[in-house]
């Protein structure tokens, strides 16, 4: 039994309480002063409202199992031991292997795996930054004697190399993502290395992308700011696409730059004031990357054709006379060196957009002759050529195969086109004779067929004229 006031906290069971006092007690209030009285609180009644322990058998361990003990992270233990055994291996590669692949079953590769990699590229563990992590004892050895920066720059050297990094990986498949993060990482390290160690990289690096052991999502770490900042970045890709060409053909190097969707991200190897399509071409062409200048190039024309094709939607959408768009459009061609036969395909889309097209076929067809009758001054800006004129021709007939409506209108839209100087004779019986594209042939052919007999005998009239 214990004693204590009303309204007094006190602590009881590991709680707080307070008695507020029993209603069945007489209580005195004078004001705003209550009355202390001895009130007795039956300890055993409250003890045994309180949730009682569960007993526990003496001397009883209670032992954690043994996935969920910590083990304690030790990289500077797992580098001296790597660097050991492979020094112990000397220069015999075949040896290398085997000793990686024997060790993977007692070492643990998935815990260590930056650690083992950067031995295996650098030499030894990689602060950040790039430099070397040396050990306090200096008797103690901290390097490898081979690894990628000590091997000889040179592609074949690179390729055995290589191969001990295919084997191991074959082996040990979770460390094909270690792998590839730590080639994003080296890179980024790029300008803690010397310029051999960079140029040993750099094939090293050509050598794997070529034999897909990493795949170009490893590049973009060249767009860092300070390695573009001091063209650190450049000159390394620059190598590696050297290299890589000499590996495989420019396709190959393509390929797997749009897989990684960084194939218009070439300009950003450069400064920002450095970014121009000469510069960038001039660059490529005297490293001897002249399937990159091209490829870059067209990566070039596709953006520029983008934006003159949406200026060009904005301006038939706006009504703007053709005249005024006519004159726009040649100076952009002109400005950023556009080939005609490139820009009257554009011209052709960008007016066929302009319009919702009615679905059924005869009304379809009065809709499309008015709208091109209209901008007929247009596409005849730009077959002046007559391969404009061919190329026009052929997206004319894969437009109304497409677009089903449109099946029965074709003959009429060159009927229009040939009167209004869109379209010479000669391209029409060209592309009657052999320029036509599969699609729709035979119906498409049936319709002119008329037309070109027309075409040919005005010809030959007109030659037996000038014969006369």
């Amino acid at each position: 039994m214990i004693i204590v006031w009303e309204g007094q906290d006190f602590t009881f069971g590991g709680k707080i309480v307070r008695y507020l006092g029993d209603s069945d007690e007489h209580v005195c209030r004078a004001g705003s002063r209550f009355s202390l009285r001895v009130l007795a609180i039956d300890t055993a009644r409250i003890f045994m409202s309180q949730k009682q322990p569960k007993p526990t058998l003496g001397g009883q361990k209670i032992r954690t199992r043994k996935r969920d003990e910590k083990k304690t992270f030790e990289p500077t233990a797992f580098r001296d031991e790597i660097v050991q055994g492979l020094n112990e291996q000397g220069s015999d590669l075949e040896a290398i292997s085997r000793y990686l692949d024997k060790q993977g079953s007692r070492l643990d590769y998935r815990r260590y795996a930056e650690t083992l990699l950067d031995i295996l590229i650098a030499g030894g563990m990689l602060a950040p930054g790039g430099s070397l992590i040396e050990d306090a004892d200096k008797t103690k050895t901290c390097r490898v004697d081979v690894c990628v920066f000590t091997t000889p720059d040179d592609v074949a050297a690179m390729r055995t190399q290589a191969e001990i990094f295919n084997k191991l990986i074959r082996r040990y498949k979770y460390l094909e993502k270690s792998f590839e993060d730590e080639m994003k990482k080296v890179l980024i390290f790029l300008k803690g290395f010397s310029d051999e160690e960079r140029a040993r990289l750099a094939t090293f690096t050509a050598v794997v992308l070529a034999n897909q052991q990493v795949t170009a999502n490893i590049l973009p770490s060249l767009f860092h700011e300070n390695l573009v900042k001091e063209g650190i970045g450049l000159d390394f890709a620059t190598a590696v696409f050297k290299t890589w060409l000499s590996e495989k053909d420019v396709n190959h190097l393509i390929s797997c730059l749009r897989r990684a969707n960084i194939e218009q991200r070439l300009p950003e190897l450069f400064p920002a004031n450095k970014r121009s399509q000469e510069h960038l071409e001039s660059h490529f062409r005297t490293a001897g990357l002249g399937p990159v200048a091209d490829f870059q190039k067209g990566q070039q024309n596709v953006a520029y054709k983008k934006e003159l094709q949406k200026k060009l939607a904005d301006m038939i959408s706006n009504e703007d006379d053709v005249k005024e768009i006519v004159l726009y459009v040649k100076d952009y061609m002109k400005k950023n060196e556009l080939a005609e036969h490139e820009v009257v395909v554009l011209v052709w889309f960008s007016v066929m957009k302009s319009v919702e097209w009615n679905k059924k076929e005869d009304l379809v067809a009065e809709q499309a002759i008015r709208l091109l009758k209209a901008y007929a001054p247009l596409l005849a800006a730009f077959t002046t050529q007559g391969r404009s004129e061919l190329d026009l021709l052929v997206k004319i007939q894969n437009y109304c195969y497409d677009n089903i409506q449109f099946m029965k209108v074709f003959h009429k839209i060159l009927v229009l086109f040939y009167k209004a100087d869109v379209l010479s004779e000669d391209a029409i019986l060209k592309w009657h004779k052999d320029g036509h594209s599969s699609k729709g042939r035979s119906v498409f052919l049936e319709q002119t067929k008329e037309l070109v007999e027309w075409l040919q005998s005005a010809e030959e009239e007109s030659e037996e004229e000038d014969e006369d």
